[in-house]
């Protein structure tokens, strides 16, 4: 778990007793004809089809929730030259539908479901997470069944969708993070596929036949080469025969897969490239071959990468970041079933002198082996890699979709032996890993030189799957939660609430709900209210850096100190919303009020705070994004500078940061930070009476010397307008609309509007925005639109965002305008009522599903003097809608003429047809 790729190393034999979750073992069923139950793990059981077909199930009652997860061992290493980002494309297209299915996005809406598909090297997995239940379950199943062999793959939609995935390529390209890893992709490697993006070559984009795509598709869509994995809620006997019933009645593929056979050659002298494109940051990044993910070296390496490149733990962030630099160093790893790439970066302010710092960078790396890593270091790693693990367990959704990478390096178990194999990895595995691969003439960021004597490094041969498998010994399924009812009604029954207490007892509201949960974790969110309208004015960035210095230490611990305190506690958040388990939450909520209470506030970490957000702010200068959202916000402002809730540009946000000293900083915690008011919230596997005790010991007395009281946006009628930004050498541009609206969360007209929002653009794929801009013109990757309304004030908002190349941007404004205009004059219909209805009930079902969703939502309701009995009202008036209500409150609110336009691209561009 610690490169977030890696899958290496020494693995055990199938269990001889297949292992299901406490009353879901389908053994003692009989298994439909031709199938094969196979290995059992941790909960999680394969099954075996005569064709070929794989089933994964992972039954978990603790939460009303499913995921259908389905990986296709095909990811962009199996493209050929002219077909690069194929694999991606035709993703895409498998969210056009099928005969049986035609309007599967319009489907997912409907019944609330979260869903995506993504790419990547050997792999491409399709998801969906939603309420538990037969009739949703069965449609996921049926529907990835029949998408496997029948999806439409037309000519039409490759016509719209090319532009739409053309659009993510240029959204990509405005990131210089992405576009150095695809160059050092194409540099480090020459002949294997591993060299090129996922998202491919524009011109293999633009130009890729639809007759390629359906050859591709035939090749690699069949069920020998798919696994499917069911995760959550459900009846396991009734979902083998389901799947045996879609998957297991296809017939065998009679063609054989390709085979592959390029090997790197080794590489024989060190690499530099350079990139020159406008841009406000420098990037200097250092890559190295190393082996597949199978090989155990691939472990060590990542160990090797964490101790240099952590934050703020790393030795180069240490000497790099902490010297000022650099403002920030990151690594990773870019591998699979072949060999890949250990990559390290630094930031570097722009202006700066980068050479220095790649000398470092570079001599730091290959003089690891020097200085091998320390008990401390490796303890600390171990640690944080078992803890990731833990929460990954607890999160049967993510746990679904992360197994698609093990079950891409040819065995879905590989996840769990990689976790044992990391805590066995030792500093001299790691030293000598360092010492093979962390070589001159194995680098990739030098010119080629000719060189007599080459360090070459031959990188060796993966094993076999059975080898790896043969250490490793399966662990007994975590402790499952309860089946918990997420209906209002139950949740408010089950939670006790605490007013606020006289000392010693806290002053903040409290919300306390115990329920067994899966590996006893328990959140915890906690919300301070302090100052008001005319004691913050003049203090945003100061309040803004106070809060950025919490977690860099506090008077007991420096922050690497603090952040191991984190990690042994289990504690993952930050101090306002975290997750921990019940044997650490009493800790865990006194170091963090400890935190809150007492900080730090060392000089070198406030030196360090304010280059890393000038350094960031700086980078967002040319960014379409940034540059939008600020031109609205200035377009929208009515209040004084210094006003708690006045907007500010760049220049004036930067100068404010370069401002503040760290004696106002450590002024405004003294005045201003207590816990007079406030709310905390704590859900999941807890003692209420220890949890009360940490809480009143944490925070009872602690008041804020401030008074206090909602400082609340205005209403204002602002005059529409447009605007254009010019963002030069940016390959996208960002499209953002914003109108007015005078409206409280409790007015009658409310929900019609949430329900007219969710419809015209609120919904992922399928609104009346995205059928126009995406679907049918192809013009943009991403575009939606949101209502921001309040519970206090009833100064809200509607807004349209779109990214679109900039050529297109007007082409989205013009179409926006017509979707507006034809629903406020022909309105929506009852089939998009209904389906908005299930969709956004199911959607708030599953939000109070989670046990962090609940905590946050008791913060907010407290906070409003409210409870869960105000979602249930909502809830209930969701359900009672009328669609002459709906389309009613669309005429009302919604208007194109009232809508700030303000358009951010590179000009040039824009000019020139594409």
């Amino acid at each position: 778990m610690l490169s977030g790729l890696s899958i290496p190393s020494s693995y055990a034999a199938d269990a001889a007793v297949a292992q299901t979750s406490p009353g879901k073992n389908t053994q003692a069923a009989a298994l439909p004809p031709g199938v094969v139950q196979g290995p059992s793990a941790e909960g999680i059981t394969e099954y075996r089809f005569a064709n070929g077909f794989k089933l994964l199930m992972f039954p978990d009652d603790s939460k009303p929730t499913v995921t259908v997860n389905i990986t296709y061992l095909v990811g962009s290493r199996h493209e050929n030259y002219g077909e690069t980002g194929m694999a991606h494309l035709l993703e895409h297209l498998m969210f056009k539908g099928s005969p049986n299915y035609p309007a599967i996005p319009q489907e997912f809406s409907k019944r609330g479901m979260n869903f995506n598909g993504t790419t990547w090297l050997d792999r491409t997995n399709y998801y969906e997470t939603f309420q538990a239940g037969e009739d949703n379950l069965r449609w996921a199943i049926a529907m990835e069944a029949d998408r496997m062999l029948h999806s439409n793959i037309a000519k039409k939609d490759l016509d719209t969708e090319m532009t739409v995935v053309r659009n993510e390529f240029e959204s990509g390209e405005n990131s210089p993070t992405s576009v150095m890893l695809k160059r050092m992709q194409s540099v480090a490697y020459d002949w294997h596929s591993y060299g090129r993006s996922t998202i491919g070559n524009r011109s293999d984009i633009e130009n890729v036949k639809i007759e390629n795509l359906q050859a591709f598709y035939r090749t690699y869509y069949q069920p020998d080469n798919a696994v499917l994995l069911v995760a959550g809620k459900f009846e396991p006997a009734k979902v083998l025969q389901w799947v045996s019933q879609s998957f297991g009645g296809m017939p065998k593929p009679k063609r054989a897969l390709p085979e592959f056979w390029t090997v790197e050659p080794t590489q024989d002298g060190e690499r530099q490239f350079t990139i020159r494109r406008k841009g406000d940051i420098q990037l200097v990044a250092v890559a190295y071959k190393i082996p597949s993910s199978l090989h155990p070296d691939a472990n060590a390496l990542a160990f090797a990468g964490a101790i240099l490149a952590d934050t703020p733990n790393g030795r180069l962030h240490k000497s790099l970041v902490e010297s000022g630099k650099a403002s920030a160093v990151y690594h990773m790893q870019l591998n699979g079933v072949a060999p890949g790439l250990q990559i390290i970066a630094a930031v570097v302010k722009a202006g700066a002198d980068i050479e220095p710092v790649k000398q470092e960078l570079v001599a730091s790396i290959e003089s690891f082996a020097a200085t091998p890593p320390t008990a401390e270091e490796m303890e600390r790693l171990r640690r944080e890699s078992a803890n990731a693990f833990e929460k990954l367990q607890n999160n049967p959704q993510q746990l679904a979709v992360t197994m698609s990478g093990a079950i891409a390096l040819g065995d879905w178990r590989l996840l769990f032996a990689d976790r044992d194999n990391e805590q066995r990895v030792s500093p001299a595995e790691v030293t000598a890993a360092a010492a093979k691969y962390f070589r001159r003439d194995n680098r990739t960021v030098g010119l080629y030189l000719p060189e007599d004597k080459p360090e070459r490094t031959d990188v060796p041969a993966a094993p076999s799957v059975d080898s790896l498998l043969a250490q490793y010994k399966p662990r007994p399924p975590l402790a499952a939660g309860e089946a918990f009812d997420p209906a209002p009604g139950n949740i408010e029954q089950r939670t006790t609430l605490v007013p606020p207490g006289s000392p010693p007892h806290t002053a903040l509201k409290l919300a306390l709900l115990p329920k067994k949960s899966r590996g006893a974790t328990v959140s915890v969110r906690l919300n301070l209210e302090f100052g008001d309208e005319k004691t913050l004015f003049g203090k945003k960035t100061i309040a803004q850096l106070a809060a950025g210095m919490l977690m860099r230490g506090n008077q007991q611990f420096n922050r690497q100190q603090l952040a191991d305190e984190f990690t042994r506690l289990k504690i993952s958040g930050g101090v306002y919303n975290f997750q921990t388990t019940h044997d650490n939450l009493a800790p865990a909520i006194k170091l963090v009020a400890d935190v809150l209470r007492h900080p730090r506030f060392d000089a070198a970490e406030f030196s360090q705070l304010k280059n890393e957000t000038l350094v960031s702010l700086e980078a967002s200068r040319n960014e379409p994004e940034a540059r939008a959202a600020e031109a609205v916000a200035q377009h929208f402002n009515h209040y004084p500078a210094g006003d708690w809730r006045a907007a500010q540009t760049l220049d004036e946000r930067i100068a404010a940061i370069q401002a503040v000293t760290l004696e106002q900083v450590k002024d405004f915690h003294r005045d201003f930070y207590g816990a007079s008011n406030g709310e905390l919230a704590v859900v999941g596997d807890f003692d209420p009476a220890v949890a009360r005790q940490a809480i009143d010991a944490g925070f009872g007395g602690w008041n804020s010397a401030s008074p206090y009281a909602r400082v609340l946006p205005t209403w204002a009628d602002i005059p529409a307008t447009r605007q254009a930004v010019n963002t030069p050498d940016k390959e996208n541009g960002v499209y953002y609309a914003r109108q007015n609206v005078r409206l409280l969360d409790s007015d009658p007209d409310y929900p019609a509007l949430a329900v007219a929002n969710y419809l015209l653009g609120g919904a992922s794929l399928k609104s009346r925005l995205a059928d126009r801009v995406r679907q049918q013109d192809g013009l943009s990757y991403g575009i939606g639109s949101g209502l921001n309304v309040g519970a206090v004030s009833d100064a809200g908002n509607i807004v349209v965002r779109a990214i679109a190349a900039p050529q297109n941007l007007d082409k989205v404004d013009a179409a926006v305008r017509e979707e507006i205009a034809r629903v406020v004059t022909q309105g929506f219909t009852q089939d998009e009522l209904l389906r908005a209805k299930s969709g956004i009930l199911q959607q708030r079902n599953q939000q109070r599903a989670q046990d962090a969703g609940i905590a946050s939502g008791w913060t907010s309701l407290l906070n409003l003097g409210r409870t869960y009995g105000w979602q249930q009202q909502m809830d209930s008036k969701i359900v009672g809608l009328t669609l002459e209500q709906v389309n009613a409150a669309a005429r009302k609110y919604f208007d194109p003429a009232k809508m700030s336009v303000v358009v951010a691209r590179d000009e040039a561009k824009a000019a020139s047809p594409k």
